[in-house]
């Protein structure tokens, strides 16, 4: 018995593949002449008869089946509205004073300062080209709150974020740097 193959299935099945001889290969003729489409196709009409349609074939069975699953949608929504219910409430908490991150800090020079209260500032900025190297210098102007009018034209002064004074205003001014001469 060492020697013989290993077999799987019912005896005929074994005999076939032991040893079926002219009897097993007479079947086999016919399944190499089907072309890739038709074996496709067998395999396909395999599946179907094993498993059984995938939808009803008449519009009654689609209509109970699609019934049996509704059913078990109300049954799983029943049961996750259920799970909410009975979790305990939790409040969100109080949130804090809005202060989340840093606020920004810029340095730049008054522009003008005719405006009360208020400043312009023009922020210069140089930094080097990513792959030319070159040094590319930009500036951009902001409008800032000066509540006791400290600032004059051509003063070096450090500004930094705040919450909206006005349609323009988003900076307020921290201190003064440099008077100008």
């Amino acid at each position: 018995m060492a020697d013989d193959p290993e077999t799987t299935g019912t005896p005929d099945e074994a005999a076939e593949q032991v040893g079926g001889g002219a009897e097993a290969s007479a079947p086999a003729e016919p399944e190499v002449l089907k072309t890739p489409k038709e074996r496709r196709a067998a395999r396909r009409s395999a599946a179907v008869a094993k498993r059984g349609p995938r939808r009803g074939a008449t519009p009654e069975e689609r209509t109970a089946e699609r019934k049996r699953k509704a059913e078990q949608r109300r049954r799983y929504r029943a049961k996750v509205k259920a799970k909410k219910a009975d979790a305990p409430k939790v409040t969100p908490p109080e949130p804090a004073a809005e202060t989340t991150g840093q606020p920004k800090v810029r340095q730049g020079t008054v522009v003008s300062d005719k405006a009360d209260k208020t400043i312009t500032v023009r922020i210069d900025v140089a930094r080097r080209h990513r792959r030319y190297q070159k040094t590319i210098r930009s500036s951009t102007t902001l409008h800032a709150h000066d509540e006791r009018n400290e600032a004059g034209t051509g003063d070096v002064v450090r500004v930094v974020e705040a919450r909206p004074l006005s349609r323009t205003k988003r900076w307020r001014l921290v201190e003064v740097l440099e008077k100008a001469k």
